[in-house]
């Protein structure tokens, strides 16, 4: 049994990669990793950008898709990536489909996550047909569909779930935020029952990113200050104090009653930007039952060598709350909400940047081809 295998027979959380790429399919290096205990796949602009600017698997496939439209181009070929992916998890997930059935877990698992358009983060009524056009085109159970949690976004993650769709809402940076998300996905598990869908296979989860808020508060407190490193760890734990006491809502059991899941919190952004700090911070420390950790790829290899969950400062109700308390000595040097807001905007800003970036590669391959 490897380290992920234990953060998930033991602790109850499912290590994801926060990474996809064609020759990993090609090469077996995902099948690989699967085997070794990741249980999901998660993907951004950012990531796809890398991909097809670091390999050459795409170069002959750019041409296949039958457009000069580089964003047509991208999403068939980002499509074609997510469904084989999808089919590489799919024992994953039928496996967490049992269990969910048999009543072990709460959730189920084996998800490939494919992003609407990042040029969509503030237009709700696009990004409800661009999930439509997106999950129907990968044609797979085991698919989510990523869609922002910016404000036009709430209602687009309330509308998609409505319809049946498995969300995994992205860039979460506050605790505000993340309390209109929970009430976003009842709303739309809701809807979704009362369109009469089937509520056992409904999948989401709520990605909570967190190195990036000690990357951008360690700016802001002094140096040799003891908070440094530690307050998004400190947001996690709220975080997922704030899961636990929705999860036992009235309004939460009676949807796990009528069938639904639950919505999983996921740490995202899990890889440490401090190279002082220990690359595993974003991973031991934040360890707990019904949640997620998406990793890049050199984070999930120190994982398994490294792993040390029962430090973790969720796993003890008294360790977890004193963690939470360091952010109420925040107050009068640092704001959260404006710190949270910045990186809410500049993590939109970023990603869009990302695509533009991704769609001039593929415009560059596809005028290779025409050469």
């Amino acid at each position: 049994m490897t380290k992920l295998h234990e953060l998930y027979e033991t602790y109850g959380q499912s290590p994801w990669i926060d990474n996809i790429r064609r020759d990993w399919l090609n090469d077996g290096t995902l099948a690989q990793l699967v085997a070794d205990g990741a249980r999901g796949v998660t993907s951004n602009p950012a990531i796809f950008a890398k991909a097809f600017a670091t390999s050459s698997a795409y170069d002959s496939l750019v041409s296949t898709v039958g457009s000069t439209d580089p964003e047509t181009v991208f999403e068939a070929l980002a499509v074609a990536d997510v469904r084989d992916s999808c089919d590489v998890l799919r024992p994953v997930y039928e496996s967490s489909v049992a269990e969910q059935a048999s009543g072990i877990r709460r959730f189920t698992d084996g998800y490939v996550s494919l992003e609407v358009s990042p040029r969509l983060a503030h237009d709700t009524a696009g990004t409800i047909e661009a999930a439509q056009r997106l999950y129907a085109a990968v044609d797979r159970p085991n698919v989510m569909i990523k869609i922002p949690a910016t404000i036009e976004g709430l209602p687009a993650i309330t509308a998609v779930l409505g319809l049946g769709i498995n969300v995994n809402v992205t860039l979460i940076f506050s605790l505000e935020r993340y309390r209109a998300v929970l009430d976003a996905w009842a709303t739309g598990v809701a809807l979704a029952l009362a369109n009469n869908h089937d509520l056992r296979p409904l999948a989401s989860v709520a990605s909570f990113f967190v190195s990036r808020v000690d990357a951008m508060v360690d700016e802001l407190l002094p140096a040799g200050d003891d908070r440094r490193g530690r307050v998004a760890n400190a947001q996690v734990a709220a975080a997922y104090e704030a899961y636990l006491t929705h999860a036992a809502s009235e309004e939460v059991t009676d949807l796990l009653l009528a069938g639904s899941q639950v919505q999983r919190p996921l740490w995202a952004s899990t890889s440490t930007k401090n190279p002082s700090y220990d690359e595993l911070l974003y991973v031991n420390s934040i360890v707990a039952n019904e949640t997620v950790n998406t990793m890049p790829d050199p984070t999930l290899a120190a994982t398994l060598t490294q792993g040390n969950f029962a430090a973790s400062l969720l796993l003890d109700e008294s360790v977890r709350r004193e963690a939470v308390s360091l952010l109420a000595s925040l107050e009068g040097d640092v704001s959260l909400d404006e710190v949270t807001l910045t990186l809410e905007r500049d993590g939109v800003a970023a990603f869009i940047r990302s695509y533009d970036d991704l769609l001039a590669l593929v415009q560059e391959k596809l005028d290779k081809g025409q050469q």
